[in-house]
């Protein structure tokens, strides 16, 4: 009895040990947003919330930023292991220096647009020449609308460009600051709560021949070249989480809201539902979820070579790797 007694406090050392270690060989990671929290991120929380990251070994913080220059900078200089970014950002960034890749997909269609308000809309390219529009210098709206111009014969000198914080874009609208802001359509639910139902027009830009690839998930040349495993582990569990998202998207909110108390549900719901409708293609259906097309990357970065008035020419292949991506399979539903 003694001697069994003797023991209980060795094991529980023991157990102790084991605990931090399993808690320690947790790897850290990084993970930079494009923007602040939307419904548009669910996923991550989700994964978070569900321990998918934590089985796949994995501590992963989620950040937030100042648009896609933002994340990029982040994660090209080490301050984040990967992060959120439009893919045609991702390309002129790379004319410039950086080492960043796209290692994955998020929305398969574009959602770059232009919001106004319906008295004074902006509802087609022509209409943006002697306007006053807002986005903070990161934005991809911003950074893409060379390109987006040139495609369609705006006089780029006749727009006016105002910086402002990625928070401050609705206000700017709803309350007249400015003529326009440039921001995803799945932004729609917060402009209309700002100004009113039925008030808020859009320019998409997909209408205007700029449909290419958009969201995605980036990874520098370190992350890949360092810690393939892990950003390899980290892409699984955030696309398992998109699939719980399309799964049931109400339980999907009820997370986000858990771990973002801040957020207007009301608001956000329909924004992650226009996110999915993004999301929903025969090429997810049957490749998987965020899964590269070469021929639409290459195209994508085609676009962007010819309109955005890169220093050099961007090849496509250092644009993007599909060596860390691990087919996750939408939901039946």
């Amino acid at each position: 009895m003694t001697r069994t007694r003797s023991l209980a406090p060795a094991l529980a050392l023991a157990g102790l040990l084991a605990t931090s270690a399993a808690a320690s060989a947790q790897e850290k990671f990084t993970f930079a947003l494009n923007w602040f929290a939307v419904g548009d991120h669910a996923a991550y929380w989700v994964a978070l919330d569900k321990g998918y990251y934590k089985a796949k070994g994995l501590d992963v913080t989620l950040e937030n930023s100042k648009g896609s220059g933002d994340s990029i900078a982040k994660v090209d200089t080490g301050r984040a292991d990967a992060g959120l970014a439009d893919a045609a950002v991702v390309i002129a960034s790379a004319a410039r220096g950086t080492t960043v890749k796209v290692v994955g997909m998020v929305f398969d269609k574009t959602p770059l647009n232009i919001f106004s308000l319906k008295s004074k809309p902006l509802t087609k390219p022509k209409d943006l020449e002697g306007a006053t529009l807002g986005a903070p210098p990161g934005d991809s709206q911003r950074q893409l609308f060379p390109a987006f111009a040139k495609l369609n014969g705006i006089d780029a000198s006749k727009v006016t460009w105002v910086n402002i914080e990625p928070a401050a874009k609705i206000a700017a609208v709803a309350e007249k600051r400015m003529d326009g802001v440039g921001d995803y359509s799945t932004g729609l639910p917060l402009y209309e709560k700002a100004a009113g139902k039925g008030n808020v027009a859009l320019m998409k830009w997909a209408d205007f021949g700029f449909d290419m690839y958009s969201m995605s998930i980036i990874a520098s040349a370190k992350t890949m070249k360092e810690r393939p495993q892990v950003l390899k582990a980290f892409l699984e569990a955030s696309y398992m989480g998109w699939r719980d998202v399309m799964a049931d998207p109400a339980a999907a909110m009820v997370i986000l809201k858990k771990r973002v108390p801040e957020l207007d549900v009301e608001v956000m719901t329909p924004n992650m539902l226009l996110g999915l409708d993004l999301m929903k293609t025969d090429g997810y259906a049957k490749n998987g979820i965020g899964s590269i097309d070469d021929k639409k990357m290459c195209d994508s970065v085609d676009l962007v070579n010819t309109y955005m008035g890169l220093p050099k020419k961007v090849e496509c292949k250092d644009i993007y790797s599909k060596d860390f991506y691990t087919l996750v399979q939408m939901p039946k539903n």
